[in-house]
């Protein structure tokens, strides 16, 4: 059997036939077929609707034979390992990528370099974050509840507000 070594091609291009895939995984293309329908592994398509597996495609089956005949996992719980296996793939990747974004984000603030306000404040242009912090009264028992209205969402401030003994 020839390997294909075109770089061309990488892992993830559907070049294989079922039934050297079936060869490759060292299954039987029946084996594939049931696979496919499960959602297990699903290849590619040629325009003739005919499959085509990767060289991934045919690692994962390998996968799904070892934790099958030595692990022995049903296939309802090595579909649900592969999903999960796919997703922690994705975040790593995600993780990667915010780490890469954080560290030239760090990169950029030391290189602007600028001193220290002598106030201890913000230096201009900086970005300052200000944070509202508000309490809400859960109590139900209304004498648990403060003498100032006490009612959800009442955070005690009254600065802008009319009301009777505001004057």
């Amino acid at each position: 059997m020839r390997v294909v070594n075109d770089p061309s091609f990488g892992v993830d291009a559907p070049v294989y036939v079922i039934s050297v895939a079936a060869e490759l995984a060292g299954m039987h293309p029946q084996t594939l077929r049931q696979y496919d329908r499960l959602g297990i592994v699903s290849p590619g398509r040629a325009s003739g609707r005919g499959r085509r597996y990767s060289m991934r495609d045919i690692q994962t089956l390998r996968e799904v034979q070892r934790l099958s005949q030595e692990e022995g996992v049903n296939l309802a719980g090595i579909k649900r390992i592969l999903e999960l296996q796919h997703e922690v793939d994705q975040l790593r990747e995600q993780v990667f990528h915010l780490a890469n974004e954080l560290e030239a984000a760090r990169r950029a603030v030391s290189r602007r370099g600028r001193p220290a306000h002598p106030e201890g404040g913000p230096v201009r242009g900086e970005l300052v974050r200000r944070t509202r912090v508000t309490i809400f009264n859960t109590a139900t028992d209304p004498e648990e509840r403060p003498e100032r209205g006490g009612g959800l969402g009442d955070t005690g401030d009254t600065r802008g507000q009319s009301g009777p003994d505001q004057g």
